[in-house]
């Protein structure tokens, strides 16, 4: 499967989208499921209420935030892979950071509830087809395809893996 074009997602993801490599963006999550791993262990329990700058989420709050996401996009891959076609919402990712509570939470817990979040979407994301892979539906008002939501996954993450390593460790 091929990297998706633009009109395969909104532009703004574009950002995520240049974050990952050529190659079989399965694999490329897979492997990343590993890399993951060993990083945001790598992250001292001590920097876990650590924020770069007032108003900036600390570590918790960033770990955290990339659960809820991984869970939403994973979501709305699966509703349209499934040739679901009822528009979806977008969601204000502050709004889920402020009422989450993640600064209450071990980083360890953190760290342990997103890898069990990727390791359950592995399965969904390895048994997807090319022809699932090329279906789309309405999300946050724009058209976006099951592979472009990969693509987003995967560069979500790293992106912040990159702002943790520059601005935080």
């Amino acid at each position: 499967m091929n990297r998706p074009q633009p009109g395969d997602y909104i532009p703004y993801q574009t950002q995520y989208l240049d974050t990952v490599a050529d190659g079989d963006i399965v694999e490329i999550l897979n492997q990343q499921y590993d890399s993951l791993n060993v990083f945001l262990r790598s992250i001292p329990e001590s920097k876990a209420l650590y924020a770069y700058a007032d108003g900036k989420w600390t570590v918790n709050e960033s770990i955290g935030h990339l659960t809820d996401t991984e869970r939403i996009m994973a979501y709305r891959l699966l509703r349209f892979s499934r040739k679901d076609t009822a528009p979806l919402p977008g969601f204000e990712q502050d709004d889920y950071v402020a009422n989450a509570h993640f600064n209450g939470m071990k980083m360890s817990d953190l760290v342990d509830e997103f890898l069990a979040v990727r390791k359950a979407n592995l399965y969904l994301f390895n048994s997807l087809t090319d022809g699932q892979k090329q279906l789309s539906g309405i999300s946050s008002g724009h058209r976006i395809t099951v592979n472009a939501f990969l693509y987003i996954i995967a560069g979500h993450a790293n992106h912040h893996v990159n702002i943790l390593k520059k601005h935080y460790l």
